[in-house]
Parts: C-alpha cells; structure tokens; sequence
C-alpha cells in the first residue's frame, strides 16, 4: 500500500483506514472493480484526489436529528478512479466518543448506507465507505452527500473529523486523498463550524514511522502486503476488527 503524509494528519493514518476498510462489511458478491496493478495513484507523491468536506453544522445535539454535509473528491489525474473508499475518522477532545453513539450514512443517489465506526488504541473512531467503492472520472468532480447524528448519551465535546480516501484492490490498496478537517461541538460546547483547507502543504511521505515497511509494501505482491499491513494495523485498531480483517483473507 502506498502511503502519503499530509501536514495537518496523523502519521499513521493511512494505515488505520486501511484497516477500517479491510474490517467494514463488503458488498454483495462480484468482481474487483479496481484489478490488480490499475490504480489512479500518481508516481509522484502528491494525493490525486483532492478531498475536501464542507457546508456541515456547527453542533449536534445528542439524541437529535442529522445533520448534513459533503464531501468533494476532485480527480486531478487523467485516469478514472475506480473501488474509492472514503474513510472517515472523528477524533473527540474528552476521548469519550464511543463506536455506538456517532450515526453516519452516506448516499448513493436517494439510497444511504450507514457507516460502521471502529475505535482505535488512541481513542479515534474510524469508519470506512462499505460496498463496491465510488468512481471519479478523470478531471471530475464527484460531490459524496453525508449525514450524522448522535446518540442520546453523547457527552457535550469537541470533535474533529476528517476523512483519508483509499483506492482498494482486494485486501491491498492505495492511499490517494486526505481532506481538510471539519470541526463540531457535540450538545452544549457549541464550537465555531470550521472546514480547514485541503490545498495546503503538499502530502509528502517524509517522516513517516515504519518508512521501511511502506518501502518494503511498494515493492511486494498484493498477498504479502496484505500481510505487512495488518501487522502495522495492530498499533492502531481494535483487536476485533483486525480478526475480523485476517479472517477474510
């Protein structure tokens, strides 16, 4: 799996989304729809979907109604992006946001499909785009509508969310987009609705922890990728949803 480094994410991001993608429910039975060695990712190592999510609310209100917003992905390649899977994580500054309590559903023309959130060992939740994967045409803009509510028993907080996009190619796959940060306040810490740019520093894969693995991942088939990953996987999610990953390989 290939992996970039934006200024304003976590270093191991990527590999929490992928495993959030590995562990989220697959669609129905059918073929790869991104076959192996096609991929829209650049050779360079700036993202080729620009990700950005905007027009969501300032606050939620535990136990009320969703609340609406989008997220852009702008294919800045000339290749069609196919098997895209968003991968949105919510990180809460009480580390008191549970799995059960934060309701996403995406839509796919009138239809929605919810969103499964995993925790990780820093207390972030990680919810990968389930099914076939969205499609971008080449220089297209392709506008993903979202909604999200919150359970009753969600304590008055501060949550950043922000989304990693992954290009799947079965159990491997490539990082390809990173969007700016959309922060919320949770009941009564009502926060100053905030869509922080996508287009600042260049994604670079300097600094990267475990560079060595990332290398050795670019080089390897999808098989033993799969494997390398799911060890670095461990760091970063629950112990459920790495068996849940290993037990569909």
């Amino acid at each position: 799996m290939r992996r970039y480094v934006h200024g304003h994410t976590p270093a191991l991001l990527g590999l929490a989304a992928a495993a959030a993608l590995m562990s989220a429910a697959p669609a129905a039975a059918g073929p790869d729809p991104t076959p192996a060695g096609q991929s829209c990712a650049p050779a360079d190592r700036t993202f080729p979907l620009t990700t950005r999510i905007h027009g969501g609310p300032a606050a939620y209100e535990p136990g009320g109604g969703f609340g609406t917003w989008y997220l852009d992905l702008v294919n800045t390649t000339r290749h069609t992006c196919t098997g895209i899977h968003p991968v949105v994580v919510l990180v809460d500054e009480r580390h008191a946001l549970k799995p059960s309590q934060p309701r996403l559903e995406f839509y796919d023309g009138p239809r929605t499909h919810a969103v499964r959130f995993e925790s990780t060992d820093e207390d972030e939740l990680v919810g990968a785009f389930g099914g076939a994967g969205l499609t971008v045409g080449p220089g297209k803009t392709l506008t993903v509508k979202v909604r999200l509510a919150l359970a009753a028993d969600a304590v008055p907080n501060n949550v950043t969310a922000n989304a990693a996009v992954v290009q799947r190619h079965g159990d491997d796959g490539d990082w390809v987009g990173q969007s700016n940060d959309y922060r919320f306040g949770v009941g009564s810490v009502a926060g100053t609705p905030s869509d922080t740019p996508a287009t600042a520093p260049t994604p670079t894969r300097d600094g990267l922890p475990f560079a060595d693995a990332a290398e050795e991942l670019a080089s390897t088939g999808p098989a033993v990728a799969a494997v390398v990953l799911a060890t670095l996987a461990l760091l970063l999610v629950t112990a459920g949803a790495i068996l849940r990953a290993r037990g569909r390989r």
